[in-house]
C-alpha cells in the first residue's frame, strides 16, 4: 500500500478553487490521504485569531469544527455549502482539515507547501489573460515557480465567446 499523502488544496471560493476542489477528488486524491483546505483571508480582515495566528496562520482545523458557523468566523471565514458538501462526502474515507493564512496568497501558499511538509498543492487558475497577468500578477504562475512540492493548477472554465 502507498504511504498516505497530505494534499493541499487552495480555497477561496471561487468557482475556480471549487474546480480544483473537484479536481483533486475525483483525480488525485486516494483513499487514507489528507486533505488540507487552505484559505488566504485579506490581510486587511480582522477577526478574533487573527492577531494569534498571524504569522504561522492558524492551528488545523477539524472539518467538523470548521462547519460550525462561529469557529468559521472567528478566522474571518464564509464556507460555502457546495465546498462542505464536497468535503463532507470526501471525509469518509479521508481526513479533512483546514488551515487559514492572512497575507498575500500567492506567498502563503507557498508557506502552507512548506511548513506543513505538502506533497501536492493543487489550486485554480482565474484564466487571466497576458495583460492582465502581468499587470495584476498570477497567484497559481508564482505558486508554480516557488512552491517546495509539485503544484497542480485547475483552470477554470473557459468564457463565453462573445456571438
Amino acid at each position: 500500500m502507498a504511504k498516505a499523502r497530505l494534499v493541499g488544496i487552495g480555497m477561496d471560493y471561487s468557482a475556480t478553487s471549487k474546480s480544483a476542489l473537484n479536481w483533486a477528488i475525483n483525480n488525485l486524491i486516494d483513499e487514507g490521504d489528507q486533505i488540507i483546505i487552505i484559505h488566504v483571508v485579506s490581510p486587511k480582515a480582522d477577526p478574533t485569531n487573527k492577531q494569534l495566528f498571524e504569522d504561522t496562520g492558524s492551528p488545523l482545523i477539524p472539518l467538523e469544527e470548521f462547519r460550525e458557523i462561529n469557529v468559521s468566523k472567528h478566522y474571518g471565514l464564509n464556507p460555502d455549502p457546495e465546498v462542505l458538501d464536497m468535503l463532507d462526502t470526501v471525509s469518509k474515507t479521508r481526513r479533512v482539515v483546514a488551515k487559514v493564512y492572512w497575507g498575500d496568497a500567492r506567498e502563503k501558499l507557498c508557506d502552507a507547501a512548506e511548513q506543513l511538509k505538502l506533497d501536492s498543492l493543487v489550486v485554480g487558475s482565474r484564466g487571466l489573460g497576458t495583460i492582465k497577468r502581468v499587470l495584476l500578477g498570477s497567484v497559481s504562475n508564482y505558486v508554480v515557480q516557488n512552491a517546495t512540492c509539485p503544484v497542480t493548477v485547475v483552470k477554470g472554465a473557459a468564457p463565453p465567446r462573445p456571438k
